[in-house]
């Protein structure tokens, strides 16, 4: 980490409204460091970035957070490392809009490997958790840190995947890294601590914005080798961060899903657009040019043994309605069959009175 009065200007630098990081990164090239950026002068920094050097040299009210980022880094576990320290992620350095500096909990060793991305649907269906979780867990497994954004869904059961894989896990969050959002993953967040890291462009204390999530995206995908989606409608956030893996040069891998499900059409967009489709963790790490994994067959169930209730399900959610034509079943008996179902693990209830199978 850089010295405490390097650090400050650091700080003051990304923390100065009306500088983003275009700005940022003009000066940085143009004047080397930020303390460089504020002995030259407004009139110099003008030269670079024009009007908006008045900006800079403005009176902001910024010593209070400037202190308390400076605090809050000199704790164990936390710190902020800037474009210019060598623990500075060597994967965000290939990207076009690097953040200029990075807030972090846990272990910085995590950003120094590339790993694999997963995102998908916050309102994923159960089978998708349990997709997200396997392939997390079976490519954790195989020393791949996984990458994702905390968010409820995909995101947080690709984190449980790799916890649950004994591998490393790296949480890209939307808001400043000293909050722990969203509430429903703070046990989460803290296992990622234990066993991660925990990262953020976002200044300490920053609430959950609208739009920091698209941004923190570029991230998520730029510390990743390739980003897998799992489960995501059209227009998804999940999208954006597979488009802007294809721009930074990285693979994009998609899980097909049901024609009849919302949440799978995001993946065969995807798919059609040229992003290969996966069925198991060993079709990345063939792609990845990774040794294979063992992963056992899935099961084979043989029709005259497998439950009738399952088999009239099928593979898609299905409706009670629709299930009890299937069945021919009086309306009690299969409501009754189905919950022993579902305690036992083999299929989950969705809203509208629908039932999916699972794995």
């Amino acid at each position: 980490m850089s010295d405490p009065t390097g650090l400050a200007a650091w700080l003051r630098l990304t923390l100065t409204p009306g500088i983003g990081g275009e700005s940022q990164r003009k000066l940085l090239a143009a004047f080397g460091l930020p303390e460089t950026v504020f002995a030259a002068g407004a009139l110099a920094v003008r030269g670079v970035i024009g009007s908006r050097a008045e900006a800079l040299f403005a009176q902001h009210d910024l010593d209070g957070l400037i202190d308390r980022s400076l605090n809050w880094a000199a704790q164990p576990g936390n710190a902020i490392i800037t474009l210019a320290d060598p623990e500075y992620p060597p994967a965000l350095l290939e990207i076009a809009d690097p953040p200029s500096l990075l807030y972090l909990r846990g272990n910085p060793a995590h950003l120094q490997r590339r790993g694999l991305a997963i995102v998908g649907s916050r309102n994923a269906t159960p089978q998708g958790l349990q997709t997200a979780a396997g392939f997390a867990r079976a490519l954790a497994a195989r020393g791949l840190p996984i990458i994702s954004g905390l968010a409820l869904g995909i995101d947080a059961a690709a984190h449980r995947g790799a916890l649950e894989g004994g591998g490393a896990t790296i949480a890209v969050v939307g808001t400043g890294a000293d909050r722990l959002y969203p509430a429903q993953n703070r046990e989460l967040a803290l296992g990622i601590l234990e066993h991660g890291t925990i990262i953020s462009e976002f200044p300490l204390g920053a609430p959950p914005l609208a739009a920091n999530f698209p941004r923190r995206n570029r991230i998520i995908s730029g510390l990743a080798r390739g980003v897998l989606v799992v489960e995501a409608a059209p227009q998804s956030g999940s999208l954006i961060t597979a488009r802007q893996a294809a721009e930074q040069g990285r693979e994009v891998f998609a899980i097909p899903g049901s024609i009849h499900s919302p949440l799978a059409r995001g993946c065969h967009q995807l798919i059609k657009q040229g992003a290969k489709l996966v069925e198991t963790a060993a079709d990345i790490l063939e792609e990845l040019a990774e040794p294979p994994v063992a992963e056992a067959p899935p099961p084979v169930i043989e029709p005259a043994d497998e439950n009738p209730i399952i088999a009239a399900l099928g593979f898609d959610p299905c409706s009670l309605d629709e299930l009890a034509v299937r069945t021919a079943l009086p309306t009690e008996r299969l409501l009754g069959e189905l919950l022993t179902l579902e305690l036992a693990g083999r299929i989950a209830s969705l809203p509208g009175n629908r039932y999916q199978r699972l794995a």
